[in-house]
C-alpha cells in the first residue's frame, strides 16, 4: 500500500486500478459483516445438528430415518460451506492488510475492480478463473 493507505494496482489493459483507503475500509466492513453473519449461521446450524442428534428415533420407519439423515447431512454440508466462506473472507482481509488485495494469485496481474466489488473474495482475475474452471 502507498503512504496514504490506498492500494494502487497496475492495470494490464488501461489505467491503474486505484483503491482508496475509504474503498478498502468499505470492503473490509462488508467482509467483516459477512464473517459475523456466517459465524452466527454456523453456530445456529451446529446447535440444530446437535439437538437433532439426541432426538430419539424410536418408532420411526425407514423413510423417516432416511429423511432425518438427509436433513442432517444437508445441514453439515451447509455448515462446511459457511466455514469455507469465513476462511475466504478472512483471507481477503489478510490480503487487504498485506497490500496485495486486487492482485491475481496466479498471474499477478490486477483483478478487475468491478469483479472485486461484486465478489470481494476473488483471488483470481477473470482469465485465470476461466482457465482454472476448464481444467
Amino acid at each position: 500500500m502507498s503512504a496514504d493507505n490506498s492500494a494502487v494496482v497496475p492495470a494490464q489493459n488501461g489505467p491503474a486500478a486505484t483503491w482508496t483507503a475509504e474503498e478498502l475500509s468499505e470492503v473490509r466492513g462488508r467482509l467483516t459483516a459477512e464473517i459475523d453473519d456466517l459465524t452466527a449461521e454456523i453456530a445456529r446450524a451446529e446447535s440444530e445438528i446437535a439437538s437433532n442428534d439426541v432426538t430419539d428415533g424410536a418408532g420411526d420407519d425407514q423413510a423417516d430415518a432416511g429423511a432425518r439423515t438427509y436433513q442432517r447431512e444437508r445441514e453439515i454440508a451447509l455448515t462446511l460451506n459457511a466455514r469455507d466462506l469465513v476462511a475466504q473472507n478472512e483471507r481477503a482481509i489478510a490480503r487487504i492488510d498485506a497490500g496485495t488485495y486486487g492482485v491475481c494469485e496466479s498471474c499477478h496481474q490486477p483483478i478487475g475492480k468491478e469483479r472485486l466489488q461484486a465478489f470481494p473474495r476473488a483471488t483470481l482475475c477473470v482469465a485465470c478463473k476461466q482457465r482454472e474452471e476448464r481444467r
